[in-house]
């Protein structure tokens, strides 16, 4: 992994911190909130933009995580966010980002690692 890709995962390890922060607020406040909802919005867009980046650097990801789906709702959120359900926001904040925190966390340890380190791997 080079210094890039680990920069990348502890932007991605802050943001579903983040989104997690949201989820722990409860399904209820968030559908009432639209400042949480654009919150968990731009931590979506945000999380697209590195998985993106990552698959540049040729970063697989770990089983459970798709690079693909993030950077497609990145799109769908920026190009058509006059479609957004808030239902499909929340199950994807509180159910695949919680999956995803946990299925990347061996990378984020390499990463944090390695960024540690002040060196390349």
């Amino acid at each position: 992994m080079d210094r890039r890709a680990a920069k990348e995962l502890a932007h991605i390890k802050t943001w579903l911190e983040r989104a997690g922060n949201i989820v722990s607020r409860g399904r209820d406040a968030y559908l009432d909130d639209e400042l949480l909802q654009e919150a968990g919005d731009s931590l979506m867009m945000k999380l697209g933009e590195a998985a993106n980046r990552l698959k540049g650097l040729s970063v697989m990801p770990p089983e459970g995580v798709t690079w693909a789906d993030a950077i497609a709702n990145r799109n769908f959120i920026i190009h058509k966010y006059d479609q957004i359900k808030r239902e499909l926001t929340w199950e994807t904040l509180d159910r695949d980002l919680a999956a995803w925190k946990a299925s990347l966390a061996d990378l984020f340890h390499e990463a944090e690692a390695l960024l540690a380190s002040g060196e390349d791997a």
